[in-house]
């Protein structure tokens, strides 16, 4: 209470660059002692919409400098790790910039969309004008609630004042409970992608030498509205978003398919060709590594123009 600006500032930070403190306890708080206190309320949600921008804008510049690598990183130490990418992929390339306005409302999303805004290349005022909104419009959201519903916030502190010790264990084993949950999904969703048919670049490139080509799906999103990709020769460029769209009827009857992607567990591919299986391609296989392996092991590949993809 004697440091509740400060608090606010700090926890916001704190939760939107990561650390797995929630931020919505405080907010909730300082908008109930807004009730009482309306400047202070202002200077809430000055502070918070500030220190979310600031954190946001940290993971931004990160996703500018090392691209995707930092998203491996972060998908690496998440609970969904073979997941997350690919979800924030889609939100990208279904709502574009104003996937930042709704970032801080999705759990996963949050912290995901400024670096992935940095690797796909969108402009430093766009990503501040569409992250200020957003932050805007989520601490805005929060500290209003906890305005409205202040007189159950403080029956609910008292109650757990009462409570002592016990409160502190029932919460604790709430959220023992919840990341054993998402334990169980992650490792669930790992045996679905380890068990997907694969292909080594080694393999596909004597298939092209051959002659026999695959049908190749290219299913990255787009990196930007201009310039250029790096792709493996002859590939269609079908982001996960508009697969399902798709047509395929001029693609040859019985041939194989391959998938790529550049994320982690080539869990973009692994899904698009779990869609093109239930579309009734039979013969579905998954590029092992992705574009980079395809690329490290010195295999051959071309330049798309993004204006051109498709």
């Amino acid at each position: 209470m004697q440091h509740n600006l400060l608090t606010v500032f700090a926890v916001t930070f704190l939760s939107v660059i990561g650390v797995p403190i929630p931020a919505l306890p405080m907010l909730l708080l300082a908008g109930a002692e807004a009730a009482d206190h309306a400047v202070q309320g202002v200077e809430a949600l000055a502070l918070a919409s500030a220190a979310s921008l600031l954190a946001s804008s940290v993971w931004y510049v990160a996703g500018r400098r090392l691209g995707r690598r930092v998203l491996a990183l972060l998908c690496r130490i998440s609970i969904s790790p073979d997941t997350c990418v690919r979800k924030n992929e889609l939100s990208f390339a279904r709502r574009g910039s104003l996937t930042l306005v709704i970032a801080n409302f999705v759990p996963g999303l949050s912290i995901l969309a400024p670096p992935l805004a940095g690797a796909l290349g969108m402009p430093v005022a766009r990503f501040v004008l569409f992250s200020a909104i957003g932050s805007l419009l989520w601490t805005g959201a929060d500290l209003l609630a906890g305005f409205f519903f202040q007189a159950q916030i403080r029956w609910l502190l008292q109650a757990l004042s009462q409570l002592g010790s016990i409160a502190v264990a029932v919460v604790a084993g709430l959220l023992a409970l919840y990341l054993a949950w998402r334990w169980v999904q992650r490792r669930r969703a790992a045996r679905e992608l380890a068990q997907f048919a694969r292909i080594e670049s080694r393999e596909l490139a004597e298939l092209l030498a051959a002659g026999m080509p695959p049908v190749i799906v290219d299913v990255r999103s787009l990196a930007g509205e201009a310039g250029t990709m790096l792709r493996v020769p002859g590939a269609l460029h079908i982001d996960l978003a508009h697969l399902e769209q798709t047509s395929m009827a001029a693609w040859p009857d019985g041939s194989e398919v391959v998938t790529y992607c550049d994320c982690p567990n080539d869990a973009t591919a692994v899904k698009a060709a779990q869609l093109l299986v239930q579309r009734g391609r039979s013969r579905v296989r998954v590029l092992t590594g992705g574009l980079p392996a395809w690329a490290q092991e010195g295999h051959p590949v071309e330049t798309l123009e993004l204006g051109a993809a498709g």
